[in-house]
């Protein structure tokens, strides 16, 4: 088998050299980031971005993190792919719960999600106007961001001010992102985003609408690539995970290794050439931007937590061998991992159902994963993070709290009885048990857990819109077209009729889900036993 064609694709040394290059405004504690490459409270976001270009170079990970691009030939970091087939969407989420394994939270998945998304919204409008114009201009911009291997930045929430008021009606119209300039060079954006993953340390942001926009917020419709580092953005962030804690006994805690920094990002009066201006008012289309995205990401949300989930699970059956017992042998132990690995693959599952009931964009030509099925699946993961915690605390036991604290572990006077009387099975060592527990507690009970719940809760929608989109896509009619058949009512099928509106146009057809021989899924890699990125 031939090797992948990797040249011109950074590895995470080379994507750390790469920030150099750019000087963003960034605080992070009240303090003024001079060299965000170099500052100890962004370093665990950085390594996890650095993964997914150190794995995109790893024999074994490639089939995963690579793709090849049909219209230009050349093959891309998965994470910059647009999905061309249900075998596209299959690997991705395969690629994100894999990097997330590694990292807790990849991040640059989000990438991912919004260029396929823009890119079926652009063609959408050329056919609604008769022209080309958005298309190519985007495709020219994707390119950019493919032959450069970029990390992008999605600012898309925007700070929202009065919730109850639409965008147009704000006291201070800064909360959302709106155009204030129109010239002949390109337009002039102001306002907030509250919420950027990574926004400290990716190369562009690409500004998004939050919402659907009506005729009186087109201003507020605008869609566009703008450099991190550009004059006029601040970006004010947050520690990524946990760098500034003193180094624990043996291996470090994991979130001192990796994390995700997310940022409020502030355009001042920023100019944005025309050739990266997506959407600078087509309000009609705002709404058709942040639905594709966050289908696509909702589908990707699912594939980080299951990585997430992979390593509750891991580690809880650990803490139950390091405690004595055996979940083979103690069906209180067997039945809550039991549960845990339920959630984990039952949202999971809606993934790959997801994947499988894909449905090609008619304009783009791109694949979009199922909506309900991609919605059903962030929810229950949205809603049973908690569980997901609880049942990792109930396998391990009270210890991951109550354990003394690290310093103990060099302290002369405790050292040794602890490592007497806190060892637990014979086989496992004093320090391996507390490594595992102090592992549980850095995930599911500490700032970092807390930030993993409620990432997890609002991240991608909230449980609240996610259920409208389920409510919205689900085909009730069809439902109810069953029953009245069953019951010989005769089948009611105005127009008009409320029930019956969301109909099923039925998920398969004489061609399938895919074209006869095409590969669903790459081979899946071997479990390494050593990360590929130290």
């Amino acid at each position: 088998m031939t090797a992948p064609d990797t040249s011109g694709l950074m590895d995470g040394k080379e994507f750390r050299e790469s920030l150099k290059k750019y000087k963003p405004t960034v605080y992070v504690d009240g303090q003024l980031i001079e060299s965000v490459v170099d500052a100890p409270s962004l370093q665990p976001g950085i390594n996890a971005m650095a993964v997914t270009y150190d794995f995109a170079h790893d024999p074994a990970m490639a089939p995963l993190m690579l793709a090849k691009q049909t219209v230009s030939g050349k093959t891309v970091n998965r994470m910059l792919h647009i999905d061309e087939s249900a075998g596209d969407l299959l690997n991705k989420l395969e690629a994100v719960r894999i990097l997330c394994q590694e990292t807790g939270c990849a991040q640059r998945y989000l990438a991912h999600d919004a260029l396929g998304g823009i890119l079926q919204a652009v063609t959408k409008i050329d056919d609604a106007k008769g022209s080309t114009e958005y298309t190519s201009k985007f495709s020219a911009y994707l390119q950019h961001v493919q032959d450069e291997d970029l990390t992008i930045g999605i600012a898309m929430t925007d700070a929202k001010g009065d919730r109850s008021k639409r965008p147009n009606q704000q006291l201070n119209q800064d909360v959302y992102v709106h155009i204030v300039e129109r010239n002949a060079k390109g337009i002039v954006i102001t306002g907030t985003k509250a919420i950027v993953t990574g926004a400290p340390y990716v190369h562009e942001f690409l500004v998004m609408p939050s919402r659907n926009m009506r005729e009186d917020d087109a201003d507020f419709a605008v869609c566009c690539a703008v450099p991190v580092d550009a004059p006029g953005v601040t970006i004010v962030a947050r520690p990524a995970g946990r760098p500034g804690e003193k180094p624990e006994h043996g291996a470090p805690l994991f979130s001192r290794k990796y994390g995700q920094s997310t940022g409020v990002v502030i355009f001042d009066k920023v100019f944005v050439p025309w050739d990266r201006v997506f959407l600078s008012g087509e309000w009609e289309f705002s709404g058709n931007v942040t639905y594709n995205y966050a289908t696509h990401h909702r589908h990707s949300c699912i594939g980080a937590r299951a990585g997430f989930g992979d390593l509750l699970i891991g580690a809880g059956v650990l803490m139950c061998e390091a405690n004595g017992l055996d979940p083979n042998k103690k069906a209180n132990l067997r039945d809550p991992m039991v549960e845990l690995i339920k959630i984990t693959e039952g949202f999971y599952a809606c993934g790959v159902a997801a994947s499988v009931y894909a449905v090609q964009d008619p304009y783009s030509k791109t694949f979009m994963p199922e909506p309900v099925y991609s919605n059903i699946g962030k929810l229950l993961l949205s809603t049973q993070i908690y569980d997901m915690h609880r049942l990792a605390h109930e396998v391990s036991g009270g210890l991951i709290v109550a354990l003394p604290g690290p310093d103990e572990d060099h302290n002369p006077a405790t050292a040794a009885t602890l490592a007497e009387v806190l060892r637990a099975n014979p086989d496992v060592p004093y320090d391996k048990r507390i490594e595992v527990s102090r592992f549980i507690e850095d995930l599911t009970a500490s700032y970092q857990g807390g930030w993993y719940s409620l990432i997890s809760l609002h991240g991608g929608g909230s449980p609240t819109a996610l259920k409208q989109e389920i409510w919205r896509n689900y085909p009730v009619g069809s439902k109810v077209e069953l029953v009245e058949r069953l019951l010989e009512r005769g089948v009611l099928t105005e127009d008009n009729r409320p029930i019956t509106k969301n109909k099923q146009p039925g998920r398969c057809c004489d061609a399938g889900c895919s074209q006869p021989g095409q590969q669903f899924m790459v081979p899946l890699p071997e479990i390494k036993k050593k990360s590929a990125c130290q």
